[in-house]
């Protein structure tokens, strides 16, 4: 039996987009078109940039590759990492999302690359 898990779905936020602000939210909507299904699952999927961009407005904002950006925003994932059961690793090219697979790997926390590989919870 699978007890639920807290999930980090993983994939380009930032990456490819030239920090055009569109770009980057049509990212983050693909990222959470993975949370319903996880939760259908019977987990609790988890995005870094849910955590992060609210983290980022209170320390004042900052432009993406600003010094407070990189300050919150990576930084906020490999926090989760510690609290996360699993990550989903989305396909696309990230630095960022490759970063949390490589520390979830160094934890032994479980990597999926598709949804179907994720056991459900039961």
């Amino acid at each position: 039996m699978t007890p639920p898990m807290m999930i980090l779905i993983a994939g380009p936020y930032r990456s490819g987009t030239g920090d055009d602000p569109a770009k980057m939210a049509a990212n983050l909507a693909r990222l959470e078109a993975a949370a319903y299904p996880l939760f259908a699952l019977g987990h609790v999927p988890m995005i870094g940039e849910w955590a992060a961009l609210p983290i980022l407005r209170g320390a004042g904002g900052g432009t993406p590759g600003s010094e407070t950006y990189d300050a919150v925003m990576h930084p906020t994932a490999h926090r989760l990492l510690a609290k996360c059961d699993g990550v989903l690793r989305l396909p696309g090219a990230s630095t960022g999302a490759d970063n949390d697979v490589r520390i979830a790997r160094e934890r032994g926390i479980p990597v999926w690359f598709d949804l179907t590989e994720v056991p459900a919870a039961g």
